[in-house]
């Protein structure tokens, strides 16, 4: 069985360090773990009278995240929590009321930043988001991640001083999918 895993980045910029992280971490994975990145960049605003009409952007934001298994957030500290633009796909993707598309996937969380704290605040702030949301998020390892040149190689893998600890967290996060696809 393969699980399909959204990975979803908090950051719209170009060259987003998260972004690339998630790219480098599908190379990573187990074999029956198929990752496909979810875009929030055309998101319009959540505006709870829109909920009847939904965009097409926010309609294939929902189905794609409602298709997978798991979900990976990767998110960047924005003034210690999380960007805007992740609150606002979050904000979409758990209405209208009673139609949420993240109630039971399991969802793990990682964050890279310049900073050494690796978006600490903001993944903290994420947590009770989805506890709320009814999302088993794996707890440990906590991933705080110090962006810096060697992270990733050239060719876009991760590179050799971090290539143990994120192969750990991936091993971490496909049990923690796999237990919860189990039940």
């Amino acid at each position: 069985m393969t699980h399909e895993i959204a990975v979803i980045a908090g950051s719209l910029r170009r060259e987003s360090f998260n972004r690339r992280l998630g790219q480098a971490l599908a190379g990573l994975g187990p074999a029956d773990m198929a990752f496909f990145n979810v875009p929030i960049g055309d998101l319009p605003l959540y505006n709870q009278d829109d909920d009847g009409a939904p965009t097409a952007a926010v309609s294939a934001f929902k189905a794609a995240v409602a298709r997978a298994s798991g979900v990976i957030f990767l998110t960047p500290e924005y003034n210690r929590s999380v960007p805007g633009v992740l609150k606002n796909a979050i904000d979409h993707g758990s209405r209208p009321y009673g139609q949420s598309i993240w109630a039971g996937k399991p969802a793990g969380i990682i964050g890279v930043s310049p900073g050494k704290v690796g978006a600490a605040m903001a993944q903290a702030h994420l947590r009770p988001i989805l506890a709320f949301l009814d999302m088993p998020t794996l707890g440990q390892p906590e991933a705080f991640v110090q962006w810096t040149d060697d992270l990733l190689e050239s060719d876009g893998s991760i590179g050799p001083g971090s290539r143990e600890f994120l192969a750990g967290w991936m091993e971490r996060f496909a049990a923690h999918v796999r237990l919860h696809a189990a039940r």
